[in-house]
């Protein structure tokens, strides 16, 4: 996704914590005091792309639950929304949402025939 976007990839790094720890981190860096599934801090510098996705294993699961799917598919469709934030989609507005759910699924197709070609290679 990142190089398709001729990008390069920096360092990316995933935090998986609980419901409370991203809490806490929403509250002291965002000031918001809110529950969210992800929260991603951009350090991209030109066309390296880095950052901190923190992802909530707990919302995940209550997501996965709520839209029907399997819990690999939810936690592999935030992984991707975070890489998405870094490459600079946003999700604030309607219009930016819409487009953040099309660029995820299209992510996804991505992943799922890589790691399809992947195990039977």
């Amino acid at each position: 996704m990142i190089v398709r976007r001729g990008k390069s990839v920096g360092n990316i790094n995933y935090l998986f914590c609980d419901d409370e720890y991203l809490l806490g981190v929403n509250r002291q860096y965002l000031n918001h005091d809110t529950y969210t599934d992800i929260i991603t801090f951009d350090y991209v510098a030109g066309g390296l792309i880095s950052g901190d996705i923190m992802i909530s294993i707990e919302r995940v699961g209550e997501n996965a639950v709520k839209f029907g799917v399997p819990f690999e598919q939810e936690l592999h469709r935030v992984v991707v929304h975070g890489v998405l934030h870094l490459l600079g989609q946003g999700d604030k507005t309607d219009e930016e949402a819409v487009e953040m759910r099309r660029q995820e699924e299209e992510s996804l197709v991505l992943w799922d025939e890589l790691f399809h070609e992947e195990r039977n290679v």
